[in-house]
């Protein structure tokens, strides 16, 4: 399965980041951006918890499923378009699959105050100090590739961090895993991992599992009005929009429309 490819190659770019700024390095510059305490604790969660729909627009240069994406603007003025339309920026990282880097994520920081979500394939605990070092406010932690363990001791970690977390299921069996990590916020992503289809009766299925006090993201396959007003009336708190924004002219435009539907 693709998901485990991912992950193995994820391993190997681990040795090299750890080559090239040691566990302890890293460290170091994570409990500095502690410290310093530039970026308010919890934006990710306040942003995405608010009043009406929040969309997270996402940066990214490709995916296995689409291959390369031609995005039709370039990132600073990418960047500038959802500082004035959404709510929360997801930056892609993982270099062999998605053609991400942190360099970009580091980009977005010094362009924009909007909370960033570090997009990735988070499996090691040194990633979690990398995010937090670069500037990124909140993770993504995949049910699918970690055990409960893993689940629980990167969500304490994470937190210990400051950082927010969107902890991302695709069934019931993943839904009632997170759960037990007692997230904040919990993501279902539409897109079946072993086919690639897109199925937003996913939202639909799982949104009824997760109790309201939860923030509830769904991400994926986000393309028209109609996908926006079905999955509104699924009960859904935000919106995680990557290939209609990175395909748009005017991804602006776009995200006011959807939230005025």
């Amino acid at each position: 399965m693709i998901l485990d490819r991912i992950v193995e190659d994820k391993k190997i770019r681990l040795k090299e980041h750890k080559s090239n700024v040691s566990f302890e390095e890293i460290r170091k510059f994570a409990e500095a951006e502690l410290k310093d305490e530039k970026r308010p604790e919890n934006c990710f969660y306040e942003n995405l918890r608010k009043q009406g729909i929040s969309i997270i627009g996402e940066f990214k240069k490709a995916s296995p499923s689409l291959g390369r994406i031609e995005s039709k603007i370039d990132l600073l003025e990418r960047i500038d378009e959802y500082n004035a339309s959404v709510d929360a920026i997801s930056c892609l990282t993982e270099e062999d699959h998605f053609n991400g880097n942190i360099e970009y994520l580091k980009t977005i920081r010094k362009k924009s105050d909007l909370p960033i979500l570090r997009k990735d394939f988070m499996i090691d605990e040194y990633q979690f100090y990398e995010a937090k070092a670069i500037g990124a406010d909140a993770v993504l932690l995949i049910a699918a590739i970690l055990d409960d363990a893993m689940l629980r001791d990167f969500y304490a970690l994470a937190r210990e961090l400051k950082l927010d977390v969107l902890v991302e299921t695709h069934d019931e069996n993943e839904v009632e895993r997170a759960l037990k990590t007692d997230p904040r916020i919990i993501g279902v992503n539409n897109r079946d991992l072993k086919d690639f289809s897109i199925k937003l009766e996913t939202t639909g299925r799982l949104r009824k599992l997760v109790p309201e006090d939860k923030v509830f993201v769904t991400e994926s396959g986000i393309m028209g009005d109609e996908d926006v007003r079905y999955l509104k009336e699924t009960g859904v708190d935000a919106f995680l929009i990557g290939r209609a924004f990175m395909e748009s002219r005017d991804p602006k435009e776009l995200a006011h429309h959807w939230k005025s539907l």
